[in-house]
């Protein structure tokens, strides 16, 4: 092996042995302290101080190989084994790994996700503390985590795509804060058996047919959790059912490598000419890193002796990577096995004194809060005449010297249940204290869900859309086309990119002509890949761009509802605001043509993806101002067109591209006494055409757009206009307790309109199936104005049959 040590030595530009020789042992002191730290982390695990453990045992080799490649302004998408990397390149300390196994929720000691996440799961900070960007590209970046298996690839295509559009659109400052001409390269990790997932080949392909500066990286150690590849992978060897990918003197497509996982000096040397590709030609790369092993199993829920046979054990133990990298420093003479010894035998001294500083500064905090409840609950027992009951609980929380929050309150809240009925300066003071405690608790675990910056959506101001004199009735798509030409013209970092997207404008022409105005760089065609779509808009947003990622039909949202929901809506809430990725997914829907054509799925969507605005217009007037409200914020969004309204006539704005729509601001669009409908997207215009025909006979319904399900009148409006009807029925076209569930809950339990109703609530819904194809198809499975028309007359019925008889 002198032959390869001499290889990589040569290939240190300007360093002498000496200076060589001590990033060698670096490299190697990173290695042990990261395996340190994963063999004390299980047993923080099995001994009850951690939860749950995942590491990266096994893989450290080559993610010190990585870690040399990478350099400033480049992203890593990566899965739960890179604690290596993270080490190596200067963004995870000791005692960061473990105030991430303790889920400590301070985020100067947990800066992954200030204890959100189990420990393992890795990011940087993009913001400042008031949200705005960092300087990306003089920084190593790391995007945030997610644990469902691949669900790191898609992201990482967008990653990759950023560099390709920094180096191409000149509109775009070269001084910004993202990128130095387009020289990033985008860094995936994925364990073998989980190549096995839709996503990975779905990005895979796309990297190949857009030739960008991605670098994938698969750990293969022969196993998913305890399946052998032979269950996994054809040929189980990615690397050879891939090569149909290798680019040649022909095609394009990837260039290939395989390297063993224990061969630090091939490893360096692999991916060094990766990198030099990836990010001088823009071309997607693959390493097949094989040979690789996890001597402490999956993960701490279970042990590999159960599923691997004492050969497989034998082989594992002889091919450590840290011991065959040990073995070739060594061999060639960088070092003698008496001062490795010693090495690691200090090292070893590190990590428990970093363990034990993690866990003092996760524990401090909580015997400090134990410690302010204590006095206040004896005071409280004192006094009451249930005290000996009281105390026993006081006692076995003061007795416990590792408490946690848990404990400390449910004790505080079971103390004073004993003393429901009394009325003491006591009982007020740990009222008090408990009711301040929940709410820095509740925030400490829950808050960041949404923006909280400056440019929060729910900051926008409304800007209302103008006309003049020559203003005309147009379809409805020329808005779209015309608003969206007016925002491509002013945001050079704007793009769009959907199915059908590009050369023929979309299908209903809502993107007419851009493509051929603003290049196919930035209006773009893709293929039929919804997942990697919204992969795409998530990691160029993480990069500073501003995508409007097309879904063709909200039928076809289910194809990267998984996306959309683990990754782009856990964003901003899983880094504890620290990153943000404010892409806009465009898509149409609600009523058209048949099962698939036809989808309103909306109840399920927004139980899906809290952390995402969903907007659902009534008109493409409406349509337009959210796009540029959104614009104007930086959160991400949903906005579902009406598939049916693009031929509709709508009167021009004259300001496109800068009149607003608020989030959260429902509309009244006719007023009533009767009944207050409450309804949204295209299903208004027959709650419209319903009202109509109740007028004539004497049924005056006041008619409320919601305009936005995420968030839903944050200003509680609706029951107000409830208090004067008295009545409420909602209105949608999803399934029966989807969307008008939400709805009504939002209404009558949250607002508390319940105090304000003369009859039931009611609901009007589509059926439980699917819509059917055709006019008639439709009539039968989704609201009509008839239903609506029929549904508030028998309300009316039923608090005055007299004048609304129903025989």
């Amino acid at each position: 092996m002198k032959d390869t040590a001499v290889a990589i030595e040569n290939s240190q530009s300007k360093l002498d042995r000496e200076d060589f020789k001590k990033e060698l042992i670096n490299d190697y002191k990173v290695a042990v302290t990261s395996r340190e730290c994963s063999l004390l982390g299980r047993r923080e695990v099995l001994t009850g101080k951690a939860k749950f453990g995942i590491f990266g045992d096994g893989k450290e080799v080559p993610q010190l190989a990585w870690a040399r490649a990478f350099k400033n302004g480049d992203f890593r998408s990566g899965y739960y084994r890179d604690q290596t990397f993270m080490m190596a390149i200067g963004e995870l300390t000791i005692e960061q790994f473990f105030a991430g196994l303790y889920a400590n929720t301070d985020l100067k000691e947990e800066p992954m996700s200030a204890g959100r996440q189990m420990g393992g799961h890795f990011a940087t900070h993009s913001l400042n503390e008031d949200g705005t960007w960092r300087n990306l590209k003089d920084q190593k970046n790391s995007s945030a985590d997610i644990s469902p298996t691949a669900g790191q690839m898609p992201r990482l295509l967008g990653l990759a795509q950023a560099s390709k559009v920094y180096r191409h659109n000149d509109l775009i400052d070269e001084n910004n804060p993202f990128s130095h001409n387009g020289n990033e390269v985008a860094w995936g990790t994925i364990g073998n058996a989980s190549t096995s997932e839709g996503h990975f080949w779905e990005t895979f392909n796309a990297a190949g047919v857009l030739q960008v500066p991605m670098v994938i990286s698969v750990w293969d150690d022969e196993y998913g959790i305890s399946v052998h590849a032979r269950h996994q992978t054809t040929k189980q060897d990615i690397s050879k059912i891939q090569a149909g990918f290798q680019r040649d003197e022909n095609d394009q497509g990837f260039e290939i490598f395989k390297v063993n996982g224990w061969d630090y000096a091939a490893l360096v040397e692999t991916y060094e000419k990766a990198g030099e590709i990836a990010r001088q030609e823009h071309v997607p790369v693959l390493i097949h890193v094989n040979e690789l092993t996890q001597p402490q199993g999956h993960s701490t829920s279970g042990s590999h002796e159960r599923y691997k046979d004492e050969n497989r054990l034998k082989w594992e133990r002889e091919h450590d990577c840290n011991l065959k990298f040990r073995e070739w420093l060594i061999s060639n003479e960088f070092a003698t096995d008496e001062e490795l010894t010693g090495l690691e035998k200090d090292i070893k001294k590190q990590v428990r004194e970093g363990k034990k500083a993690a866990w003092n500064n996760f524990i401090k905090p909580i015997q400090n809060e134990k410690a302010e409840i204590l006095p206040l609950l004896k005071n409280l027992a004192a006094q009451s005449e249930q005290g000996v009951f009281m105390q026993k609980e006081i006692d076995a929380l003061e007795q416990d010297r590792e408490p946690n929050r848990k404990s400390i309150l449910q004790t505080a809240k079971r103390v004073l249940r004993y003393v429901l009925k009394e009325n003491t300066e006591q009982k007020v003071a740990v009222q008090k204290w408990i009711k301040n405690y929940e709410t820095i608790q509740r925030a400490a675990y829950g808050d960041n869900l949404y923006s909280h910056s400056e440019k929060s959506a729910l900051n926008v101001e409304a800007v209302a859309p103008t006309y003049n004199e020559n203003s005309e009735e147009v379809d409805a798509r020329i808005i779209m086309r015309d608003n969206f030409d007016a925002l491509l013209g002013k945001h050079p970092e704007v793009m769009v990119f959907g199915e059908d997207a590009g050369e023929i404008g979309d299908v209903n022409q809502g993107l007419e002509g851009m493509q051929e105005k603003y290049g196919e760089l930035r209006v773009s065609d893709t293929g039929i890949r919804e997942a990697t779509i919204m992969g795409q808009g998530i990691g160029l947003a993480l990069r500073g761009l501003r995508p409007i990622a097309e879904i063709q039909y909200l039928d076809y949202l289910l194809y990267c509802l998984q996306i959309m929901s683990d990754d782009l809506a856990t964003l901003s809430y899983r880094t504890a605001g620290k990153q943000k990725a404010p892409v806009i997914i465009r898509t149409r829907g609600h009523r058209l043509e048949g099962i698939w054509h036809s989808g309103s799925q909306m109840g399920g969507i927004i139980n899906l993806v809290r952390g995402i605005h969903v907007l659902v217009p009534r008109n493409m007037t409406q349509a337009a101002g959210f796009y540029n409200t959104m614009l104007a914020s930086d959160e991400p969004a949903l906005i579902v067109e009406c598939l049916n309204g693009y031929r509709l006539k709508e009167k021009l704005p004259s300001n496109l591209g800068e009149y607003r729509v608020p989030l959260g601001i429902p509309e009244v669009l006719k007023g009533g006494g009767d009944i207050t409908v409450v309804s949204y997207g295209s299903t208004l215009r027959l709650v419209q055409e319903a009202a109509e025909e109740l007028e004539k006979v004497d049924i005056h319904i006041e008619i409320i757009d919601v305009q936005t399900l995420l968030p839903f009148d944050i200003n509680h409006s609706i029951v107000e206009q409830v208090k004067n009807t008295n009545r409420l029925l909602v209105v949608d076209e999803d399934v029966p307790g989807g969307a008008s569930a939400f709805i009504m809950q939002k209404i009558v339990d949250e607002q508390e309109a319940y105090r304000y109703l003369d009859s039931k609530p009611q609901c009007l819904s589509a059926r439980e199936h699917r819509p059917a194809y055709g006019t008639d198809g439709d009539y039968f499975s989704k609201p009509s104005a008839d239903d609506i028309f029929d549904k508030c007359y028998a309300m009316m019925h039923e608090a005055n049959p007299k004048n609304y008889p129903l025989d």
